[in-house]
């Protein structure tokens, strides 16, 4: 996808999956020491070579690191010229691709260690750059893979950042302490945690996410308040500067948001706050009715986060692998009693007036 990265969608997905079961899980989000300065040029060079990386790639990827010299400006002078031997560039689009590859070999390792099961299939691991995730039924199987993890990052030349790992359990049972360690050091347990720039929760909902988008979404706003209120611009092009600039704040990652009644009831609240306040005095006593006929407008922005979701589906249907497993796998664990809480496909399907999202025609969504 072009504006959001989908691991953290395929995150909040499996979050609330494994919720819905009675044991849940503990991800441990865990960061590396200046991960992208610790990359060795000749261990990188060696692994691209057995990920079978074509020649041509490979040639250009040397010619961009190899022989590379450096010296420090000191006022008038400058330090003597050394050999750059590790690190890949910081800002260079290449850069997570080649830590992604450079990493591979540490969570590779990890294949046959327990994680989670959904759909068949067992996972212990997101990542995504730098970014990465571990994830295990219990508290014992996590210590492994901490352990292991460790032990081969160090054998790359990398280390764990024990004072940014960071693990949360994530169960319906309140109050659970998972005792995890790095090389001795206890980590910090959290009850939320922001992964690729979408918040997750011990709770498993997305409340918090949604909040903190509209948030910020009406923090932006007020950036950018002159232009929207400014009556000398017609209220189209305000509305064009609403959808472009304010709108995707709002809506990132909402192609994996459980749409129940009450977040639905704040999102259309949030997109009558914009257009109040685009009208001046927005404090005038006038009823939504009144601000949509003065804006010109219609209440649009659920059911473009609806086609957003669907479109998002649909692409994730039709393609074979993690993405299409996390969002439709089931989690082979027995379930909680009483009613099951809402799931983003099941908001999916009662939009569309289907009983799967497979069974849906594009042509007669609103």
């Amino acid at each position: 996808m072009k504006f959001f990265d989908t691991r953290s969608l395929h995150a909040q997905n499996d979050n609330r999956k494994s919720f819905g079961n009675a044991e849940g899980h503990i991800p441990m989000f865990f960061d590396y020491t200046k991960a992208f300065d610790r990359v060795k040029h000749w261990e990188m060079i060696k692994q691209l070579k057995q990920l079978l990386v074509d020649g041509k790639d490979l040639r250009i990827i040397k010619n961009i690191y190899w022989q590379q010299t450096a010296a420090v400006r000191i006022e008038n002078g400058t330090s003597p010229f050394q050999m750059i031997k590790r690190g890949v560039r910081q800002g260079c689009v290449l850069s997570p691709d080649l830590f992604n590859l450079y990493s591979e070999t540490i969570l590779r390792n990890l294949d046959e260690y327990p994680g989670i099961r959904i759909g068949g299939r067992m996972i212990n691991n997101l990542r995504y750059a730098d970014d990465k995730v571990l994830i295990a039924e219990n508290k014992e199987d996590l210590q492994k893979l901490i352990d292991i993890a460790a032990t081969e990052s160090k054998r790359m030349g990398l280390e764990l950042n024990s004072k940014k790992t960071e693990v949360m359990v994530i169960s319906r049972r309140p109050n659970l302490n998972a005792d995890l360690f790095v090389d001795g050091t206890k980590l910090k347990q959290r009850d939320s945690f922001k992964y690729l720039g979408t918040i997750i929760t011990q709770d498993g909902k997305n409340h918090t996410e949604i909040k903190a988008r509209i948030a910020q979404a009406k923090t932006n706003f007020q950036k950018i308040k002159p232009l929207l209120t400014n009556n000398k611009i017609t209220i189209t092009t305000r509305k064009w500067a609403l959808q472009c600039y304010i709108e995707p704040i709002l809506m990132y990652g909402c192609e994996a948001w459980t749409l129940t009644k009450e977040i639905q009831r704040k999102i259309e609240a949030a997109e009558i706050w914009f257009f109040r306040r685009m009208l001046r005095p927005w404090t005038a006593r006038k009823t939504n009715e009144e601000v949509l006929k003065e804006t010109e407008t219609t209440r649009s922005l659920m059911n473009r986060i609806r086609r957003r979701q669907a479109k998002f589906v649909g692409h994730i249907m039709r393609r074979e692998g993690l993405e299409n497993l996390i969002t439709t796998g089931r989690m082979e664990k027995k379930k909680n009693r009483g009613r099951q809480r809402e799931k983003m496909l099941d908001g999916m399907t009662s939009w569309m007036g289907t009983k799967r999202v497979t069974d849906a025609n594009s042509e007669t969504w609103d």
